[in-house]
């Protein structure tokens, strides 16, 4: 597309758009909290229960690179109302199933529609809004965007307990019928080429580079990574697709992707910092949930309290720094951003087994409203260089690094944890002797009595503990150094054009 589409209603367009973002963006968290009963109806092991949501991730990945060029064939507000009714049939489905290989064939359909949500709602919103207006836009989007994985577990939660998890699937319909209403009426078509070939080489090498990719980083912690044989296969499959796709798209007429979107800076280190928080955002969630519950004992309501406001930090920052950008370089504002999170990580490396509910959620809040002022300028000086023909491509590749970046550091946080809490213990354990003054003194001798099987196993749990928490602190040591590391990739992009 090289004009921008007339708009008739930019409310209602917006309302429609945001609708199909967050019932996507909630099916990638809701079903976390319905896993164990669907376990039980489903009679599957707790392994093969987290293919429900490996699934939807992989086909998800897979079918995100494509966007662009089936928008193209389609044109984008048919391939939107495809995706949406083809998710909604899917989600139906799923609230059908009565067996894990039913549940697992449509929850890779309810992924595979929903891959295009993401970056069509995106690229829709930026040609839809005056260019001085695209960072309320994106704050707009980033507000559902972010907001619905903080609720979804809440959500998933209450329709578990009071209704069925099936319900967590029926749900969508309702909304999914009024989306593709919303997207008919209110967005206005591009121009497509129905004729244009579609690039299938390009396709298959995509597809089969992304899905080993992200089975490796699925199953890679659980293999203990490259000494398996599975992982080390899944590696050079990955990568040799990889290669075969960049030399396929360099040569063909109509690649799948043009490669000439990276020649714009602007984009390839808009990349490179969307990637690197993906890593940081959905790995800190993952651990510090396990943190709250398993180390520091809050029940999970008390936990989801204390992690509640991190999205109202977000929430507040995307508010203003979606005003802010209309008048300030939006690289300063996600640097202003990254010294924020990066305080707040620094903040969280100083935690101990007494820290306090309150300094939990302060921490919190000052990461999330740190995230807030990045989301919002990065999306807009991303995409302010790039030709608006690259736009959907554009989006589509942003969702699918910020997906392989999420993968990445759940994988990677979580094997750093497990490798650092062994290496902390065995270091405490070293220091325990019988001879240690400290465990004759009056009140230690108690409860961690070497001669008693009781002391060993109380001073054993509490050498678990701190082990665990000096794993978490480290984690969050390299969530620090991830985050600084975004401050060069700003000095590659360029000013934004007035």
């Amino acid at each position: 597309m090289t004009g921008k589409p007339k708009v008739a209603h930019l409310g209602l367009l917006t309302f429609a758009v945001m609708t199909a973002t967050i019932m996507h963006a909630i099916d990638t968290t809701i079903p976390n909290v319905a896993l164990p009963h669907m376990q039980g109806s489903l009679l599957a092991t707790q392994e093969q229960i987290a293919w429900v949501l490996t699934s939807y991730i992989v086909a998800a990945a897979i079918m995100t690179p494509p966007t662009g060029a089936l928008a193209l064939k389609l044109g984008r507000r048919r391939l939107f109302v495809v995706a949406i009714l083809g998710f909604t049939v899917a989600s139906a489905l799923c609230g059908t199933a009565t067996s894990l290989t039913e549940m697992l064939v449509y929850r890779a359909l309810q992924g595979a529609f929903g891959a295009g949500l993401i970056p069509l709602s995106q690229a829709t919103l930026l040609d839809a809004y005056p260019r001085e207006r695209h960072g309320e836009a994106m704050a707009l989007w980033g507000m559902g965007f972010v907001a619905a994985p903080i609720f979804g577990p809440t959500i998933g939660g209450y329709l578990t307990e009071s209704y069925d998890w099936r319900w967590i699937f029926y749900i969508n319909v309702p909304i999914g019928i009024a989306a593709a209403l919303g997207i008919s009426l209110y967005v206005p078509d591009t121009k497509k080429n129905a004729e244009a070939p579609f690039d299938w080489t390009g396709f298959t090498f995509i597809a089969i580079a992304i899905g080993a990719l992200q089975i490796m980083l699925d199953r890679g912690h659980h293999l203990d990574w490259f000494q398996s044989t599975e992982i080390v296969a899944l590696s050079v499959v990955s990568a040799l697709a990889f290669y075969l796709f960049i030399v396929h798209s360099l040569t063909a007429e109509r690649p799948l992707i043009d490669l000439a979107i990276f020649k714009d800076r602007n984009f390839v280190s808009g990349m490179l910092i969307a990637f690197l928080i993906a890593v940081v955002v959905l790995a800190m969630l993952a651990l510090l949930s396990h943190l709250l519950q398993d180390v520091l004992e809050y029940p999970v309501i008390d936990a989801g309290h204390i992690m509640g406001p991190r999205g109202v930090g977000t929430l507040v920052a995307m508010i203003i720094a979606g005003r802010i950008v209309r008048y300030v370089d939006p690289r300063y504002v996600v640097a202003f951003g990254v010294s924020i999170t990066s305080t707040a990580f620094w903040m969280m490396t100083r935690f101990s087994l007494d820290v306090g509910a309150w300094e939990l959620i302060w921490t919190g809040f000052i990461q999330g409203f740190g995230m807030g002022c990045i989301y919002v300028p990065l999306s807009t000086f991303m995409f302010s260089t790039l030709d608006p023909k690259y736009r959907t491509d554009g989006a589509s590749l942003n969702s699918l690094v910020r997906n392989i970046g999420a993968s990445a550091g759940i994988a990677i946080l979580e094997a750093l944890l497990a490798s650092n809490r062994q290496a902390f213990r065995a270091a405490l354990v070293e220091n325990i002797t019988p001879y240690d003054h400290r465990f004759r003194e009056p009140g230690t001798a108690a409860p961690w009595d070497l001669q008693s099987l009781e002391g060993l196993l109380s001073l054993s749990e509490e050498v678990d503990r701190q082990a665990k928490m000096l794993a978490y602190l480290t984690d969050f040591q390299w969530m620090m150094l991830i985050t600084l590391a975004i401050l060069p990739l700003l000095l590659i992009s360029k000013r934004r054009r007035p």
